[in-house]
């Protein structure tokens, strides 16, 4: 597969560009006490997944971006268990993208504590299979900012206390992604780099997913 190279400012900027955000964590069944270290490590205004989470989650989710001019976009993935080869069912992913302006917009109706990542987010949950798809819009890159175009996507496992980040979707025809390879040691969950394929007018991509793949404090596995 194909890797590019991100450098270490980069890398800090896809993770922390939302700021950080003081919002009331959800307590409950949803959410377990923190007792053991944190999987992931630090992550930056994770605790938003939380925020306005449905009560039922799909494995198909269609955002508020679908409806945006400009290019629409269909993901589609399949999670697999740490062995690379085993589909993960009941997986839930979060993600969080710009719309067609390159801004996190806010909306009516968006919970403030929310805002930071915009109105453009949603969830799935991985099927019997381990899939999922979401259709949204090809987010736009920051305005007068030279940061490629990019979604956001966190990882929840039903038997890990926490979420954690993996590698954001960029688009191997974004020009602004960076050239040369990558050290695979430094890819979260597999690559988030897709190849964009165009049909009926709709940009297609495929973003599979390795579970705890380079994932500090991942339980190790039997």
């Amino acid at each position: 597969m194909l890797y590019f190279r991100i450098i270490l400012p980069f890398i800090l900027l896809l993770t922390n560009c939302n700021g950080k955000v003081q919002v009331d964590v959800p307590t409950g069944s949803e959410v377990r006490e923190q007792t053991t270290p944190r999987v992931g490590g630090h992550c930056e205004t994770c605790e938003l997944i939380y925020v306005g989470m449905p009560e039922t989650i799909n494995a198909t989710d269609t955002s508020a971006g679908w409806q945006l001019p400009g290019p629409k976009l269909i993901v589609t993935g399949t999670v697999y268990k740490p062995d690379k080869k085993t589909p993960a069912p009941d997986i839930i992913l979060y993600y969080w993208q710009t719309d067609n302006k390159g801004i996190y917009a806010n909306k009516e109706g968006l919970d403030p504590k929310a805002e930071r990542h915009g109105y453009i987010r949603g969830w799935v949950k991985t099927d019997k299979n381990g899939k999922y798809t979401i259709y949204t819009n090809r987010p736009a890159s920051y305005p007068s900012r030279n940061a490629p175009e990019h979604i956001h996507m966190l990882v929840k496992e039903p038997t890990i206390d926490n979420e954690y980040y993996i590698d954001d979707i960029m688009f191997m025809d974004d020009p602004l992604l960076p050239k040369g390879t990558r050290d695979a040691a430094t890819i979260k969950g597999g690559s988030g780099v897709v190849r964009v394929t165009k049909q009926d007018g709709v940009q297609r991509a495929t973003r599979d997913i390795i579970l705890g793949q380079n994932i500090s404090n991942y339980p190790k596995q039997k």
